[in-house]
This record gives C-alpha cells, structure tokens and sequence, in this order.
C-alpha cells in the first residue's frame, strides 16, 4: 500500500489471536471495518507469530491458547512495543486470585478459596466448582457434589503446577450470567452467558477448536444495582494500576444474580468476547466505533497518532 505522507508514522497495529482462531471467534469482525475506517492499519495476528512484535500497538483479541503457555504469553506482553490492556494489568488478571484483590477492595465476589500449587486444598461442605486459578473459556473447570472427587480434581491440576479454586456453586448460574461491557471505562453494553457448567462430575463441551467452552448468549438489560457493581469492579482495577478509566479500552464484568445480590464471578481485561452480535445493528455500530475510538486515544497517548513523524 502507497503512502500518501510516507513522513508521517502510519502505526501498525495488530489484533492479537492464536493460531487455533487466527481471526479471533467472529464477534470482532466489525473492528478491523470500523477501525480502517478511521484511517488505521489494522490486521489480525497469532500473539506467538513474530510478526506481532513489529507491530507499533498490539491490542489483546483472542489470545485463547495463553493458559497453557502464561510464562511465554507474559514475557510476550512484556516484548511488544504497546500493548492493550496494559501488561501489568494483564499479568495480574491472568491468574484468578485478583478476585481476593478485589474482595480486599469491598467488591461482593463469589466466595473463593485459593490454593497454591504446592498448598493442601480444602473443600467445603456442599455443591462446588473446582478450576484453575489460571485458565479461560472454562477449561479444566468442573461441578462437584462429592468433595473427594474435588478433591482428587484439585490435585490432578496441582500435580501440573497449576494453583486452584474451590467456589460454593451457586444455584442462581442456572439462569445464566450478566457480562457488563465497558468501553474506554464507560459502561456500553450487556448481554447473558447461560449456564457452561454440565452438571456433577462432566466437563463442559467445547466449541469445535477445542479453544473454549461453547456459550449460549443472548441480550441483557441488567439492573442498576449490576451496573454498579461492574462500575465498582472497573474502578478498583484502574486504581490498582494507576491509570485513568479512560485509558481502559475495555473490560468484561460477568455477575450472577440481580439487584437483590449480585456477585462478582469474573473481571476479564485480558482476551474476553465483548459480545457485539448479540446487539442490534445501530447499536453494534455504535459499540464497533467506541473500541476504535479507543485505540486511537491510545496512539496519541503513545504518541503515536496520525501527526506523529516517523523517528524511524
């Protein structure tokens, strides 16, 4: 493609994805649109690919595949030249004990219990989830009844030395959860997971990559009270990581419950499905624009923006 300013810097920016989805999982084929758009150079890009590292701006898409590899994937985030969301932030979600961080910080989470490696895991009376503390799109999560069964689950992920969960299973996920969306640290959209956990004993299905369990999602209109508690769970990441909301380009709050008590169940700032063809199309329009908007405050924050003049 012929330049028409080659003395002014064009970024390169790259959506980053693994090699099982190299194009992500199709919710964010509207970006790559709405982002050339506004006159950026855009494409998809496996993380592990080289090519990735050439990139001027590297935003986190579908970067499934991480879990297996977290030291890899974290020096990885560490080597790009930018990346969204921040690579502090990113290490720090990746594992699951950030929710303590945040009951630490007055948010209602689901009760959980974390257990390192190398630590004797303890299982309460009851229904319970066991997953590792590392992991995404639900692999390696499983429903008990029986707490040796747990128990035995638990230890076969430590034996990989992967830390654990052990979360009381609550009966309202069976009408499924709230992912509260959040652009630019604004709240933009809602929409409903149903249920991913099979009961007792079986492993959820997954969907035809292996990648991640295969979701039923549909639309949402979440009460006040659930919206404040993805305000609260936004606010209190930002402030651990001492950026401006607005420097957030985007997060995912999944809650159970509603307005009588709703629960934190998961924070995700690292590779979440933002759910945009769940939404009408005016409104997935709208949505598509805010994340482009978004970069592009981002590369003028780096300095990086359409006045920028190449240095290189």
């Amino acid at each position: 493609m012929k330049l028409a300013r080659p003395d002014l810097l064009h970024p390169r920016i790259v959506l980053a994805s693994c090699a099982a989805l190299p194009e992500g999982d199709s919710d964010d084929d509207g970006l790559v649109s709405a982002l050339r758009g506004r006159g950026l150079h855009v494409q998809w890009c496996a993380w592990d690919d080289p090519a990735a590292l050439e990139a001027d701006l590297v935003v986190l898409r579908a970067t499934w595949d991480y879990t297996e590899r977290i030291a890899e994937f974290l020096n990885w985030t560490r080597a790009v030249r930018n990346l969204l969301n921040p690579p502090d932030m990113v290490a720090w979600n990746t594992d699951k004990h950030y929710l303590l961080d945040l009951a630490d910080d007055g948010l209602p989470i689901v009760p959980t219990r974390y257990f390192a490696a190398d630590e004797t895991v303890r299982v309460p009376d009851g229904e319970v989830v066991v997953k590792p503390a590392v992991g995404a799109g639900s692999a390696g999560a499983q429903r008990f009844v029986d707490a040796e069964s747990a128990r035995a689950h638990a230890t076969r992920l430590q034996a990989d030395g992967r830390a654990v969960l052990v979360q009381p299973y609550d009966p309202r996920i069976a009408v499924g959860e709230t992912a509260l969306v959040f652009l630019n640290g604004q709240p933009s959209h809602a929409f409903t997971k149903g249920p991913i956990l099979p009961p007792a004993g079986r492993e959820p299905e997954f969907e035809e990559t292996g990648t991640f369990a295969a979701e039923k999602l549909g639309s949402a209109d979440p009460a006040d009270e659930v919206w404040e508690l993805g305000h609260g769970a936004v606010a209190a990441a930002t402030r651990r990581f001492g950026i401006a909301a607005g420097e957030l380009l985007y997060a995912r709050v999944d809650v159970i419950g509603g307005a009588e008590d709703p629960r934190l169940l998961e924070l995700e700032l690292v590779e979440p499905s933002l759910g945009f063809r769940q939404l009408p199309a005016a409104d997935k329009q709208r949505a598509e624009r805010e994340y482009a908007l978004g970069v592009e405050s981002a590369l003028q924050r780096l300095g990086l923006g359409p006045l920028s003049h190449r240095d290189r």
